[in-house]
C-alpha cells in the first residue's frame, strides 16, 4: 500500500483531522504510507490505495478504491483498530 486518501464533504477540518491521525498509526506501526486528505468532488478512481472517511460517505467513497468508513472520525482508538485489521488481511503487518 503506498497511498491513502482521506475524504470529507468539503476537504477542509474533518479529512485533515483524520489525515493527521491516520499519519500518527502509521507512524506507530513503523509503515511509509503517503497518506493526504481532499473533499469528495476532488476524488477520483485510483485516487489511493485506500480511503478513509466517515459512514456517511461510504457509499460515495467506494466507487473510487477501496475504502474503510469511520463510525466516529475523531475517535483515533476505533481508526487505530480498522487499519490494523486491513494491514494484517493484506500482509502488510
Amino acid at each position: 500500500m503506498k497511498k491513502i486518501a482521506c475524504i470529507c464533504g468539503s476537504g477542509l477540518g474533518s479529512s485533515f483531522l483524520v489525515e493527521m491521525n491516520v499519519k500518527a498509526v502509521i507512524k506507530e506501526l513503523g509503515l511509509d504510507i503517503e497518506v493526504e486528505h481532499t473533499d469528495l468532488g476532488s476524488a477520483w478512481p485510483g485516487i489511493a490505495d485506500l480511503i478513509i472517511c466517515g459512514n456517511d460517505l461510504y457509499e460515495n467513497c467506494k466507487r473510487f478504491a477501496e475504502t474503510l468508513p469511520l463510525s466516529n472520525i475523531m475517535d483515533k482508538n476505533e481508526l487505530k483498530g480498522k487499519l490494523v485489521d486491513l494491514f494484517t488481511e493484506k500482509g502488510i503487518l
